[in-house]
């Protein structure tokens, strides 16, 4: 079987919080396939957490990114071009509503709440992309990470699922329009993992034992099996795939998910 070789690639990892995030697990495969790492945390709060794992990674860019403040994506990859001059690979992996709108009814949703999760959640990848662009002038892949709730109804994900369908269909505009400089750009579906961001959901425990249950596979996946689906969207083994939701979720998508309580 071939290897998967990311031997100088450079790779921008945005949404690390801990060892149980799904983009820590995608950094260390592009790590261990060969490729430079950038990584950033959220804050000052998020740097003890965070910072120890970049330099795991041996990351020469580790810094703050907050998304809602004024320069702060952009002074990340100022940061890339300075020290490399170009970028390979984007892994966007943020995600954030209010707390009320989490734990309450899309029909609740204030404007202000709406759009701040579609800002933080959905809008960031496109200032990625338009920040990376001409930074990968010889192509590149960008990636992002869903969820079931983007395309069909699932109990308690409420506000988020509105969210991460507008991402998905982000991912299909973008690959479209990045398609003629050779940037892919594609999302990864993943099935329920707990991670940090999980935790906020209600019922989650409930939302795992149901998954587990309704997939072909009838059991739930481990955050590894993204971190190898991202290897395997930055490598040339899929060259040709843009513009896709990957579904990393033991084929949960097929059947759906019905969670009630």
């Amino acid at each position: 079987m071939e290897n998967l070789d990311l031997s100088g690639r450079k790779a921008l990892v945005v949404g690390i919080a801990n060892e149980h995030s799904l983009a820590w697990s995608a950094a260390r495969h592009f790590r261990a396939a060969g490729a430079d790492l950038a990584v950033t945390w959220l804050n000052e709060k998020a740097r003890p957490y965070v910072e120890p794992l970049a330099t795991q990674l041996e990351a020469p860019v580790a810094m703050a990114c907050d998304v809602r403040a004024p320069g702060s994506l952009e002074a990340v990859f100022e940061a890339i071009r300075a020290r490399w001059g170009r970028l390979d690979i984007v892994f966007h992996a943020i995600a954030w509503m209010r707390k009320e709108d989490l734990q309450g009814r899309l029909t609740d949703c204030s404007a202000d709440g709406f759009g701040e999760a579609m800002t933080i959640s959905c809008h960031s990848l496109i200032r990625m992309a338009h920040l990376a662009e001409p930074l990968m002038d010889q192509g590149g892949s960008v990636m992002t990470l869903s969820f079931l709730g983007a395309e069909r109804v699932v109990d308690h994900y409420n506000v988020m699922g509105p969210v991460k369908a507008a991402l998905e269909a982000s991912v299909r505009y973008l690959a479209h329009e990045l398609g003629p400089r050779r940037i892919r750009v594609n999302a990864i579906s993943a099935g329920p993992v707990m991670t940090r961001a999980a935790s906020g959901l209600d019922h989650f425990d409930a939302l795992l034992e149901a998954s587990a249950a309704a997939a072909p596979l009838h059991r739930r996946i481990e955050a590894d099996e993204v971190g190898r689906t991202a290897l395997a969207l930055a490598s040339g083994a899929m060259a040709a795939v843009t513009g896709e939701v990957v579904h990393v979720d033991a084929g949960l998508h097929v059947e759906g998910l019905v969670l009630r309580s």
